[in-house]
């Protein structure tokens, strides 16, 4: 399983597609060194240049830094794109550590500390796991908030409630019934693989993505997917349905944006609705942007998102739209 998990993984590095948006960045980059508190090792990759302004990119549950792909290609060539794998997933050490969101809000910080300049502020970028990761760091950390992050952009994500408002299971997707918590730990929970058999790849973008997603980005997503160790998927799973960030997002005092999935039945609508409000109180909802897509809105709708974050970044950095390709 290892050796299989190995060479899943070397194929995300090395796999081409013929929609070249998607493929491993062609540039080289720089990998930085990061550990967390208890020693774990955190695979870190910078790309583009040094004195670049800096982009932050957190994924989200089952992915790895790969699964930026279409933003790091569409940003690295005037931007210092950072992103790294969280712990357990990717190439980085799951960590001896008792996995909390406390934990990857402290791995957020090292990074933070080890690739951003003294003084230095990123525009910070959280998709789903990722989001909830910023937010429990802005909780834990708000001092920290406005020395290093410029701006935040939320994509498909949450603050808690995960099981009690998915609509992903087909039984109770149209939202008129809540899954009852412990189907929810259970299927969150499972080390479930996904073998690529057509059944599976269907159910993946219906229930995942949606089934506008098709060709190279279909493949795409559900290659990102498979190559997270099952279990691992349901050790992070299960902090997955007990996950509760709290009112972290008031503490995101900087200009913050929100991107929303109108067909996302992993974390649905009413999760960016509940952030939004937060900020609002907070005074730093930026924009909320809903796209048509599913879980995986900066994949299934990457040009638009790329829009978005381009913007996001022009405001933040205070140069013209030009400069910023998308």
């Amino acid at each position: 399983m290892r050796a299989m998990l190995r060479a899943h993984r070397a194929n995300l590095r090395n796999r081409t597609y013929a929609n070249a948006d998607l493929n491993p960045p062609a540039g080289p980059y720089e990998t930085i060194e990061v550990t967390g508190t208890d020693g774990a090792r955190l695979r870190v990759h910078a790309y583009g240049p040094a004195d670049g302004n800096a982009l932050v990119l957190v994924h989200g549950w089952t992915c790895c830094l790969e699964y930026w792909n279409p933003q790091i290609n569409a940003f690295a060539d005037d931007h210092r794109v950072i992103t790294y794998d969280l712990r357990g997933h990717g190439e980085s050490e799951v960590g001896t550590a008792p996995l909390t969101t406390d934990l990857l809000a402290d791995d957020l910080q090292a990074v933070l500390e080890a690739s951003l300049k003294p003084g230095q502020r990123a525009v910070l970028v959280g998709h789903s796991l990722g989001g909830m990761t910023m937010q429990a760091w802005a909780g834990r950390h708000p001092g920290q908030v406005r020395k290093r992050a410029a701006a935040v952009l939320l994509t498909n994500t949450a603050a808690g409630q995960l099981i009690a408002e998915t609509t992903v299971v087909p039984l109770f997707n149209r939202g008129l019934l809540r899954l009852p918590f412990f189907l929810g730990l259970l299927g969150l929970s499972l080390p479930i693989l996904f073998p690529p058999v057509a059944p599976v790849r269907w159910l993946f973008r219906r229930q995942i993505m949606s089934l506008e997603s098709v060709g190279d980005i279909a493949a795409f997503g559900q290659n990102i997917v498979r190559s997270c160790p099952a279990r691992v998927r349901g050790r992070f799973g299960k902090l997955l349905s007990y996950l509760d960030v709290g009112r972290g997002a008031v503490h995101l005092t900087v200009p913050t944006s929100l991107v929303a999935g109108s067909a996302d039945d992993m974390t649905p609508i009413v999760h960016a609705d509940r952030i939004a409000e937060m900020l609002r109180e907070a005074g730093s909802l930026d924009s909320y942007l809903t796209l048509p897509t599913g879980h995986l809105g900066n994949v299934e709708a990457y040009r638009a998102f790329n829009g978005e974050l381009a913007r996001v970044a022009r405001s933040a950095f205070g140069i013209p739209a030009a400069v910023v390709s998308a």
